[in-house]
C-alpha cells in the first residue's frame, strides 16, 4: 500500500474551513508556500477571503479557490464538500478549523447556544469528514481538526464550547480508527494563541499566560507549522492531538 504521507506537497490540495482569517489564514499561507492548492471556506469574512485569495494567487496564479457558506445550514456541508472537490479535481487534506467561541455561563445557556457551538465545533467536522472520506481515501489523504487545550481543561463560563471541543478531540481518535489505514486523522490543540477578538474573558487570557511554561502568547504560525508537519512528515502519526500551548497543559 502507498505510504499515507506526502514527500512533496506540490500540486496537492487542502480544504480549510474558516480559512480567511487568523489561524486559518496562517495555515493557508504556510501550506501555499509549500506548493499546495487551497480551497478556502468562509462564512462572513468574504472581504478577508478575497484579499487572501488575491495575495496568494499573485504568488502562484489559479492556486486558490474560495467557497462560502454557513456550515450550520441544512445541506450546506454536502454542497461545500462537492465544491471543494470540484475546485481542483480532488482533495488530499481537510482541515476542520472553523469555530465559534463565546461564554455560556450556567443558567444562561439556550438551545441556540448549544446548536451553534456544537454545530460549528463538532457536527460540521464530523459531516465534512464523512462527506470527503471517499476522495481522501482514494488519495491516502489526511484530516486535521483544530481542537483546543480547553477540551481537556475546561474554561470557566464556557461549558458548551469546552464540551464541543472535547467531543472533537474524541472524534479525532474515532475517525482515525474508522478511516485507517488510508486516511490519517490528527488534531492540534492551541493554547494562548490569538485570543478571540470578541471574547469577554480577558482576565482568563492573562491567567493562561501566567500559567504557561514559556510565559508568552503563541503565534498563529506555530499552529501552521504543526499542521505542515502532520501533513508532510507525520506519516506514522494518527489519532493524536498535539497541544501547541507553550506548556500550559502541564500547569493545570
Amino acid at each position: 500500500m502507498e505510504q499515507p504521507y506526502f514527500s512533496s506537497l506540490q500540486g496537492k490540495t487542502v480544504f480549510i474551513t474558516g480559512g480567511a482569517r487568523r489561524i486559518g489564514a496562517s495555515m493557508a499561507r504556510r501550506l501555499h508556500a509549500e506548493g499546495m492548492n487551497l480551497v478556502i471556506h468562509y462564512r462572513h469574512s468574504s472581504d478577508d477571503a478575497r484579499a487572501l485569495q488575491r495575495e496568494l494567487n499573485q504568488l502562484r496564479p489559479h492556486s486558490v479557490q474560495l467557497v462560502g457558506g454557513d456550515l450550520l445550514v441544512a445541506g450546506a456541508v454536502t454542497q461545500l464538500a462537492e465544491a471543494a472537490v470540484a475546485a481542483f479535481g480532488g482533495l488530499d487534506v481537510l482541515i476542520n478549523n472553523a469555530s465559534t467561541f463565546y461564554p455560556t455561563p450556567l443558567g444562561q445557556i439556550t438551545e441556540a447556544h448549544w446548536n451553534d457551538l456544537m454545530g460549528t465545533n463538532l457536527k460540521a467536522p464530523l459531516f465534512l469528514s464523512q462527506a470527503l472520506a471517499p476522495t481522501l481515501m482514494a488519495r491516502n489523504g489526511c484530516i486535521i481538526n483544530i481542537v483546543d487545550t480547553h477540551a481537556r481543561y475546561p474554561l470557566k463560563d464556557y461549558p458548551v464550547y469546552c464540551a464541543a471541543k472535547a467531543g472533537l478531540w474524541l472524534l479525532t481518535q474515532s475517525l482515525a480508527r474508522e478511516l485507517g489505514p488510508r486516511v490519517r486523522v490528527n488534531g492540534i490543540a492551541p493554547g494562548a494563541i490569538l485570543w478571540p477578538e470578541a471574547a469577554e474573558n480577558t482576565a482568563g487570557h492573562d491567567t493562561m499566560i501566567r500559567h504557561t511554561a514559556l510565559q508568552r502568547e503563541g503565534d498563529p504560525d506555530d499552529i501552521a507549522r504543526t499542521a505542515l508537519f502532520l501533513i508532510r512528515d507525520g506519516g506514522y502519526i494518527t489519532g493524536q492531538v498535539i497541544a501547541v500551548d507553550g506548556g500550559r497543559s502541564m500547569a493545570q
